[in-house]
């Protein structure tokens, strides 16, 4: 296979990974809600500042120990899913509707930040792409490994970058309309907070059973 087939082929597999609904899909939707475009766009930030992360564990052969130690893969799927779990459950009984000034804490674009690198290390699927996929594209014939993994590295960066940026705009003119309608807002709130447990919730089913 040519390079450039190769890279898109590797583009098409992080584009189908990205776009299915998970933990960072539910976090940029959350904080784009509650905190507006800003809000959104540092979460993208962070999740883009976490997948630099795993690729860097990837192509360093950190992963590994992981794929080596199963436990150690069920210990961060558990302390993923119940770190993303309790964002849902505390905006699902917090009561906080969607405003300009949230009921519940309001966090800080840097804040946001860190939340959003956090909830991306903790991801498990990002654990599983590094371990069943990310090797299959690092070839030596293709040059240094180091070159080849800022490059997938880039193509994972501007796929998240397109995909979330997108949800985080979307959301935040979601969130006009919500702040005028306090029914809908509240009821909003509801359903994101029970999509980010039921993500919690797939995410542990999916990844134990891939594990």
């Amino acid at each position: 296979m040519e390079q450039t087939a190769h890279l898109w082929l590797f583009f098409v597999l992080v584009f189908g990974v990205i776009i299915l609904p998970g933990l960072d899909m539910a976090f940029v939707l959350a904080s784009s809600l509650t905190g507006g475009r800003r809000a959104g766009f540092s979460a993208v930030a962070g999740i883009i500042a976490g997948g630099v992360c795993h690729v860097a564990a990837g192509a360093t052969g950190v992963a590994v120990l992981l794929k080596v130690v199963p436990s150690a893969f069920n210990v961060l799927l558990w302390i993923g899913a119940l770190y993303v779990a309790w964002i849902g459950v505390s905006l699902f009984r917090s009561g906080a509707a969607f405003s300009a000034t949230p009921l519940g804490e309001k966090h800080s674009p840097a804040a946001t930040f860190r939340r959003g690198v956090l909830t991306c290390l903790l991801n498990p699927k990002a654990y599983l792409f590094m371990l069943a996929v990310f090797p299959q594209f690092v070839r030596p014939e293709y040059g240094p490994i180091w070159l080849q993994a800022i490059v997938l590295g880039t193509i994972i960066a501007v796929t998240q970058c397109v995909v979330y940026g997108a949800i985080a705009l979307v959301a935040d003119r979601a969130r006009g309309w919500l702040e005028s309608n306090p029914a809908a807002n509240v009821a909003a709130a509801r359903l994101v907070g029970g999509l980010m447990m039921f993500a919690a919730v797939l995410t542990v089913f999916e990844g134990w059973r891939s594990a």
